[in-house]
């Protein structure tokens, strides 16, 4: 974590972790966040490294009857809650379903909370503290860590305007030539000011092909009522490795395995919420 002076030490942090994706692409009838990296359900090393970040709640939206997620993680208690999505109608939507949650504490007017996928078992705290740095030294609504990659394909591409500012992020299906051409990717690691992302989860839009409600549009919905956005390129490359498919699961099993045997930190150092 930088040195950076953080003008609200005293904010509570949370996480919000989308974990109801049901994998079909993976052939298994598990949740795709179940499927293993170094031996244990990919979603626990999301949530290991929120603990590591200094989450004390961390909610994880599940879909409905998923009792598997909830087992994985019993050891992590009390800072694990679960919010269920019963409909697949798109992150904004999930993030929706998790939001009572934070409303209930009565400390969402004082509170940060990191929006993160539960399918990225490559995720390390350190990038979360980047994170979380920028967006308090700043005062943002909304802060991206995003990441530059050789091939962005299939990717949402980070637009910015000519002073390098956030404007909006743009998937890779409805790129222009010339936004297809960008290597700044969103790899989905988001921290915002929670009545920022609570309030403005309302006026999302349904997407015109899919139908869903985007998370990705709340910082652009933010930038356009002239709240600050914040972008840190702190996502090394090897951390977005995408899981949809077995072959993909195995390389990234590689690269999580190899990190561990070269001494990197890849296990959960705090389990639980007890001493926070």
């Amino acid at each position: 974590m930088s040195d950076t002076t953080n003008p609200q030490p005293s904010r509570p942090l949370g996480a919000i972790i989308l974990a109801a994706g049901k994998g079909t692409r993976m052939g298994s009838d598990l949740p795709k966040v179940m499927h293993e990296i170094g031996g244990e359900p990919m979603v626990r090393h999301v949530v290991g490294a929120c603990v590591d970040a200094g989450c004390d709640r961390v909610v994880i939206v599940v879909g409905g009857g998923d009792t598997l997620v909830r087992d994985a993680l019993a050891n992590f208690a009390p800072a694990v809650e679960f919010a269920v999505q019963h409909e697949q109608l798109g992150t904004g939507h999930a993030v929706m379903c998790a939001r009572e949650h934070f409303q209930a504490s009565g400390r969402v007017d004082q509170a940060d909370v990191f929006v993160l996928c539960g399918d990225g078992p490559l995720i390390r705290a350190a990038t979360l503290e980047t994170l979380l740095d920028r967006h308090r030294s700043t005062g943002a609504a909304a802060t991206l860590a995003t990441s530059v990659i050789e091939d962005p394909t299939g990717y949402g591409r980070v637009i910015r305007d000519d002073a390098g500012r956030f404007v909006e992020i743009v998937e890779h299906a409805l790129c222009t030539p010339a936004q297809a051409a960008i290597r700044e990717v969103n790899p989905s690691y988001y921290c915002f000011d929670a009545p920022a992302l609570f309030h403005t989860l309302d006026r999302l839009e349904r997407n015109e092909v899919s139908g869903e409600l985007y998370v990705t549009d709340v910082p652009r919905i933010l930038v356009d009522d002239g709240r600050a956005v914040e972008i840190v390129e702190a996502v090394p490359p090897e951390d977005v490795l995408s899981i949809n498919t077995v072959g993909e699961l195995a390389a990234v099993d590689e690269v999580f395995r190899r990190r561990r045997a070269a001494g990197a930190p890849t296990e959960v150092r705090r389990i639980g919420g007890g001493d926070r």
